[in-house]
């Protein structure tokens, strides 16, 4: 297989490498488990004409990656992307992943920095079970003709009183700490410590209830609410920020970091193979066993770390 680059390419090599040296099915197709946007058509449709194989996507988010691949105990699908904080921990209590056969994959195209990160949070017992997919920033989406938002906890202001949103994840825990001006994962090895920050920044959000709209899941139910002008500011991981930029008519609305920097490395996605195959699929998935997730990739547990 040629050498390929981008992002894009970085996923092709990860689903020829995972394809390679399977059994070969009288139905030969390649299910994955993913996030939208995260399996791009042009991508599918090159690896379709390198290998012949068809590919089956399954729109999904981390915990329902989860519930799913438990409820089949890993079968259903060949590989999933999960964030890199999620690989792991899932793996060690319900074996629904696969280890990693490293010697199929050719670790020169991926960037070191990113491989040494998911390697240490992905493997587990000595095995790995992910490889880097790809990364980004949280920061925020803001009508700039209605609000000024600076930090995440200026969607707290009294004035933007029932016009704001978040997410109900790990993220906003992360991105609300450093807007508090403390580093969260500097404490991670201080339990005490890092609660009593959990704590501190529950009770900002509580405060902030009154002003939240609602609790979004996806950037199309933000993006409609921007449109309908019920949002004028809300925190938004990067490329959902720029989509909502993009497909809303008003020109005052942008996506921006946070006045102090973007909250870093808000997730990793990972690539990582399930425990069981489909009847019938290409698959990577042997006997089963324990697992691991967090980046987004395919079929591992990735690591959602200060940008998850």
């Amino acid at each position: 297989m040629r050498r390929i680059h981008g992002l894009g390419g970085m996923f092709l090599g990860v689903l020829l490498a995972l394809a390679a040296g399977t059994a070969q099915a009288d139905n030969q197709k390649l299910r994955i488990i993913t996030w939208a946007d995260y399996v791009p058509a042009d991508v599918v449709a090159a690896f379709k004409k390198e290998t012949g194989i068809d590919v089956e996507i399954t729109l999904s988010n981390n915990e329902e990656m989860i519930s799913k691949l438990r409820a089949t105990g890993g079968a259903g699908y060949d590989l999933a992307q999960p964030s890199q904080d999620r690989i792991t921990g899932p793996q060690r209590e319900f074996g629904i992943y696969k280890p990693l056969d490293l010697s199929k994959v050719k670790l020169d195209q991926f960037q070191p920095a990113l491989l040494d990160i998911v390697r240490k949070n992905t493997t587990l017992d000595g095995q790995q079970y992910a490889l880097p997919y790809l990364w980004g920033t949280d920061g925020l989406v803001v009508n700039s003709k209605r609000a000024k938002v600076a930090d995440y906890t200026d969607l707290c202001k009294p004035e933007l009183k029932g016009k704001t949103s978040i997410r109900l994840r790990r993220p906003t825990l992360m991105g609300f700490a450093f807007a508090l001006g403390k580093d969260p994962f500097a404490l991670y090895g201080d339990t005490k410590a890092y609660a009593a920050l959990m704590d501190q920044v529950g009770a900002t959000l509580i405060a902030c209830k009154a002003n939240l709209k609602f609790f979004y899941d996806n950037k199309d139910q933000l993006l409609n609410a921007f449109r309908a002008g019920e949002v004028v500011a809300a925190m938004m991981w990067d490329t959902g920020g720029w989509t909502v930029r993009i497909r809303t008519s008003s020109s005052s609305c942008r996506a921006r970091a946070r006045s102090a920097g973007s909250t870093p490395m808000r997730y990793r996605r990972a690539a990582a193979t399930t425990r069981q195959p489909t009847p019938g699929s290409i698959s990577r998935a042997g006997p089963r066993m324990p697992r691991r997730s967090s980046s987004r990739s395919a079929a591992s547990r990735p690591h959602a770390t200060p940008r998850a």
